[in-house]
């Protein structure tokens, strides 16, 4: 695959009922001879968008474009912004963007979108990510794994939307098993939270590291049999990373496959976990990993602000009474199973996340999938990872759950704070994605 020139991205920042932005510079609308900057607001009236500043009104009927004079030293921002939505850390922000701001209308609502290069998208990416203090050679990695995925977003959207029907669930009379991807964006190419990938504009702190890390990579990305890899990433493998199939769509891609997150397998461990004895000793055990730090230094770059309130991630405990468990999985499953009797692995990926698991209640039986599912079923928010064993305690119906996991997110493919200590130990970043992408090759492609 090879590209004429940088891609222009649209990126969507935020969806509400009511747009707040403020406009830092010169701005100009297509088709109107004013130029436009201060503070507006805007939103859905008759069906028209409406914005409002002290000095303007604005009505159009579906779409506005505020276009900078000048790209880089212009900005907007908007209030609100909502980041980690769904997440334990969810919170507002306000944001500050350069290029273009569009807003379009959806039903009774505005969508915010900034358009922009994807060169420039990417330094925000790298740098909300993780720290942009971290070394060059992670964020390297990091810039050429976020752009190897938006791009192929980009081209699997094309394909999806020429299907009739995407499947993304299967269900039976005792099973429901659903995966959750990326949504097909109708309105703009990726969202900006970690949905897709977390790009806060120029409001994170952005270093000469990051702007180097970009330029030294501009045009690079992973490549597999010709096409651009779908580059998958998440916080701690838990010391093995997991297969794409048994996260997402029933599709093998032979680069996204489980590997050992260290030189070499680990000592004393079997790592065929259809044995549960296996995965307890894995789970419950402390293997040589490289996500397996506790680096106040390394985990300082790696973790943003917010991230640094999960402690624990590589092996992890979480407790449950059984008024805390049966209301968390009725509530979340909108399914009633009564008091929870038993939480039963039926099936577990390469990484040992359970990719299907018994919920047995006392008014019902259920087999759940996949791993987000399951996490989202046994969280208020998301579980920390679906690499878990449980313990129970009391007679028929148990008094307490105990939760013993391991990594944090899905697993597969690039394991973050791995990559950020295999670059702590001198690992070029080229070696560092050979590592956690096998089958794939780096290729500069515009």
């Amino acid at each position: 695959m090879m590209l004429e020139e940088e891609p222009l991205l649209s990126v969507g920042i935020l969806t509400s009922k009511v747009i707040k932005f403020e406009l830092y510079g010169d701005f100009s609308v297509t088709g109107l001879k004013d130029n436009f900057s201060g503070v507006y607001s805007a939103e859905v009236q008759d069906n028209k968008i409406i914005c409002k500043s002290s000095k303007h009104q604005i009505t159009l009927d579906d779409r506005v474009e505020f276009i900078p004079a000048d790209p880089i030293s212009e900005s907007f921002l908007l209030r609100d912004v909502i980041i980690g939505k769904k997440f334990h850390w969810e919170r507002k922000e306000k944001q500050r963007f350069i290029y273009s701001l569009v807003l379009q209308k959806t039903g009774n609502e505005i969508v915010a979108i900034n358009h922009i290069p994807l060169e420039r998208y990417l330094t925000s990416v790298i740098s909300s990510e993780m720290s942009a203090k971290s070394s060059i050679e992670l964020l390297k990695a990091q810039a050429v794994i976020a752009r190897s995925w938006v791009l192929a977003q980009i081209e699997h959207s094309k394909k999806i939307s020429d299907e009739e029907e995407h499947e993304s669930s299967v269900e039976f009379n005792d099973e429901l098993i659903k995966w959750y991807d990326r949504e097909d964006h109708k309105l703009f190419d990726v969202c900006s939270d970690d949905h897709c990938q977390r790009f806060q504009g120029v409001t994170k702190i952005i270093s000469e590291a990051a702007f180097n890390a970009i330029e030294q990579t501009s045009g690079v990305v992973l490549l597999s049999s010709g096409e651009v890899c779908d580059t998958r990433y998440s916080k701690c493998c838990g010391g093995i990373t997991e297969s794409f199939e048994n996260v997402w769509e029933p599709v093998r891609h032979n680069y996204l496959t489980s590997i050992v997150d260290y030189k070499y397998e680990p000592e004393n461990f079997n790592l065929d976990f259809s044995d549960e004895l296996n995965s307890e000793k894995w789970i419950r055990g402390n293997p040589n990993s490289f996500c397996n730090t506790s680096d106040r230094v390394i985990l300082s770059h790696i973790l943003v602000d917010y991230d640094r309130e999960t402690k624990d991630f590589f092996r992890w405990k979480v407790e449950y009474t059984q008024d805390e468990i049966s209301s968390l999985v009725n509530e979340n499953s909108r399914i009633d199973f009564g008091h929870i009797i038993d939480l039963i692995p039926v099936e577990r990926g390469d990484s040992a996340r359970i990719v299907k698991l018994k919920i047995v209640g006392t008014k019902k039986t259920l087999t759940i999938g996949k791993e987000l599912e399951i996490r989202r079923v046994l969280s208020k928010s998301h579980l920390y990872s679906s690499a878990f064993v449980v313990k129970k305690s009391g007679m028929n119906i148990p008094e307490k759950f105990i939760l013993y996991g391991a990594g944090w997110g899905h697993g597969v493919g690039l394991c973050q704070i791995g990559a950020a200590v295999m670059a702590e130990k001198g690992y070029n970043f080229d070696e560092i994605l050979l590592h956690y992408f096998k089958n794939s090759e780096l290729k500069k492609i515009y």
